[in-house]
């Protein structure tokens, strides 16, 4: 951004443009002078803009600021000061931020979404262990060096145990939560609401109290309405819940942290890290074992799981050569996986067809219970749906709906002919759920492999409007 005044004077450093400014500070890209040249961010605080709460801040922010080392955290790297200002010098992040990514795209693919926000936290299960809140969480305060996310500005950040609570309006009000926007007293849930936030505007393009004014903005959050997805919506079941559970309005019925950091949807145990590939190949072993002593269902299980961790070590391997040698590797098993999909797939069409015979007889034999002959009903209405390509996740949904039913009947009935052809019933449908699971669960590794062929880290430096 081109200003019309000259950057400040700082000894070590020469600052050249600037980058954005808030209420007290306004960052500069910089560079140490000497030969390493390194480039950095500088934050500069005019001490005259400084009241006694907006010191608190910066000094608060400086504090929790030099004891943090975290990768997907902007290290504070020093601080200096003069007679008219202070100075934060801070890591140096070439993408931009998350804002101007978004707004480079309109929308998120759910499985970019997913990386990121698994990135994000990260570094909110690091500040939580350390009773840190941000208070100020939004795609402007959540910065890219490559594909690398990391989060900023800690200007308004706090430290609060559990059962602290808070009355002061902190934050930017299109991304506070209602009992913020309220004056109500709040706690450390209001980061859960703003990633709530965060993950609808990448997601959909756009906040969902998204407003012309703020006196719009608040009525909306002030309204007793539950949060709903677009209209038309194509997200995941995971990302769906996960998504109404942290913009519940009501804090106590909220996402906690911890069942945050556990939800399928964000899914930390595949974020791409040091132990990604360990994991992957101690799978793979398994799996090829497994594979050569003829049990396709275990080895196809294991391949897939494999998979699951191959794809973030792709994601975190940064040499080129190595990252094409495990994309090479990716290619060979899912490949391999899908030979053993076939297989098993022609022998779960060989069981079925014998099954079809027991499950008419089976039919016949429950004229005299209504709701077992419905669940013997659901269970061929998923069948079709199965058999006419109507796709895995519904085929699931209906086999899954069906089990429940069909398992209480069992409970339920005495020992005997009809016991034996239910209980085979179940079995030959829990087979089939289970293919389906994988084939799922294949199909998500496969597009997330696809989607890391496009090199995220590249489209990053290349389109954001932040250089």
């Amino acid at each position: 951004m081109a200003s019309s005044f000259s950057p400040p004077k700082l000894s070590d450093f020469i600052l050249t443009e600037r980058l954005g400014s808030g209420t007290y500070a306004t960052v500069y890209k910089a560079y140490r002078k000497g030969d390493s040249r390194e480039v950095v961010a500088v934050k500069v605080v005019s001490k005259k803009s400084l009241n006694r709460v907006s010191t608190e801040n910066l000094l608060t922010e400086i504090e929790i600021l030099k004891t943090m080392r975290h990768p997907h955290i902007v290290q504070l790297k020093d601080f200096q000061w003069d007679a008219e200002n202070i100075y934060l010098i801070l890591e140096w992040c070439s993408g931009g931020d998350l804002s101007c990514f978004i707004r480079s795209r309109r929308i998120l693919p759910e499985t970019v979404v997913r990386r990121f926000l698994q990135q994000i936290a990260c570094a909110l299960q690091f500040l939580n262990e350390r009773n840190i809140s941000h208070l100020d969480l939004k795609p402007q305060n959540i910065l890219l060096s490559g594909s690398i996310l990391k989060l900023a500005d800690f200007g308004f950040a706090r430290y609060m145990s559990p059962w602290d609570e808070q009355s002061s309006l902190r934050g930017s009000p299109l991304y506070m939560a209602p009992e913020m926007v309220c004056r109500r007293q709040y706690d450390s849930r209001v980061d859960l609401w703003s990633v709530g936030v965060i993950l609808y505007e990448a997601l959909f393009g756009r906040a969902p109290f998204a407003s012309r004014s703020y006196a719009e903005l608040e009525e909306k959050i002030r309204s007793n309405q539950p949060i709903e997805l677009p209209p038309g919506a194509r997200v995941s079941k995971n990302c769906r819940d996960l998504l109404l559970r942290l913009l519940d309005r009501n804090p106590d019925a909220r996402i906690t942290f911890k069942e945050f950091f556990t939800h399928p949807f964000v899914d930390m145990e595949h974020m791409p890290s040091a132990e990604s590939l360990v994991k992957a190949k101690a799978m793979v072993l398994q799996a090829v074992q497994k594979d050569q002593e003829g049990e396709r269902d275990a080895a196809l299980c294991l391949y897939c799981s494999a998979l699951e961790h191959f794809v973030p070590a792709i994601h975190y391997e940064t040499d080129r050569q190595r990252k094409e040698t495990l994309r090479q590797k990716v290619r060979q098993y899912v490949s391999r996986a899908e030979e053993l999909k076939s297989l098993l797939a022609s022998d779960n069409r060989l069981s079925f067809e014998e099954a079809r015979n027991s499950r008419d007889i089976l039919r016949e034999m429950s004229r005299d219970k209504p709701r077992l002959l419905a669940a013997l009903q659901a269970s061929s209405a998923a069948i079709a749906k199965e058999e006419r390509g109507q796709g895995d996740q519904e085929a699931l949904d209906a086999y899954q709906q069906c089990l429940g039913e069909l398992l209480l009947a069992l409970a339920g009935e005495p020992q005997g002919c009809r016991r034996e052809l239910l209980h085979s019933e179940i079995k030959s449908l829990m087979s089939r759920a289970e293919y389906l699971k994988k084939n799922i669960k294949m199909q998500e590794t496969q597009s997330d492999a696809s989607l890391e062929r496009e090199s995220l880290a590249d489209s990053v430096r290349s389109s954001c409007c932040v250089q």
